[in-house]
């Protein structure tokens, strides 16, 4: 048998790195901090040696795949809305998405085929797009979700240094562009929303961004429990008035 070239090792490293990240947020979204190796050994389909062997510990698993996530997440929050002009441009329903090889799941590059939402999402405020876009995503790709929802709780579950860490990265690749987004909305729906009083805008777009997302992840957590929320993320971005 012909030895593995470094290239084909490192291939194989990255594979089990993204297997097992992957399977690590569905036990952490099942067991929160009582996830422990072996249940992500088993979700994986790998033994515990093997995860062992990348992870000696949860916390330091638990770390990487946030900030893994996060990388990800700030990629795609660059521009969020680039599903928009596609959808506009080709009359199709394709919402932006980050790479398949960076999420673990199967696709063809930068956007894939959604459902009808989508085309809807389109006719809607740039807010409420990326409300649709955001919640499809994390029904895809369940790291971006548990890093969205550890986010809201200030990542308390993780040790004091490191949470001060992603709290002050996610503020700042995250909710910043998330607040940019939500004045922009505002600026161009004129001031319908606010029924032509400026004192009616929120005082804090950064504290309002953060208010957002708890709503969202919030919504989000029982139609991700059933398995619908890539089909009920307009229901819930409607519910929202986003």
């Amino acid at each position: 048998m012909t030895p593995r070239t470094k290239e084909q090792n490192e291939e194989i490293r990255l594979q089990r790195l993204t297997q097992i990240r992957k399977a690590a947020a569905e036990v952490f979204l099942n067991k929160g901090p009582l996830l422990e190796i072996r249940d992500v050994a088993a979700q994986a389909g790998l033994g515990y040696g093997t995860v062992y062997h990348y992870y000696g510990n949860k916390g330091d698993l638990l770390n990487d795949l946030l900030w893994d996530a996060l990388e990800r997440a700030e990629e795609w929050w660059k521009d969020p809305l680039k599903s928009r002009h596609k959808a506009q441009s080709d009359g199709n329903a394709g919402l932006a998405v980050i790479p398949a090889s960076d999420t673990g799941h199967k696709g063809d590059g930068d956007f894939q085929r959604r459902g009808q939402a989508a085309a809807t999402a389109a006719k809607q405020s740039p807010v409420a797009v990326a409300g649709i876009c955001l919640l499809q995503l994390w029904a895809e790709d369940h790291a971006l979700y548990l890093l969205h929802k550890l986010a809201v709780e200030d990542f308390s579950w993780l040790p004091e240094a490191r949470a001060a860490l992603l709290s002050a990265a996610f503020r700042r690749q995250i909710l910043t562009p998330l607040a940019m987004l939500l004045r922009t909305g505002r600026s161009a729906n004129g001031t319908a929303s606010s029924g032509g009083n400026p004192e009616a805008e929120p005082p804090d777009w950064l504290q309002y961004a953060e208010m957002l997302l708890a709503a969202l992840v919030g919504c989000a957590s029982l139609s991700l429990r059933r398995g619908m929320l890539r089909e009920e993320a307009r229901d819930i971005v409607l519910l929202l008035k986003l």
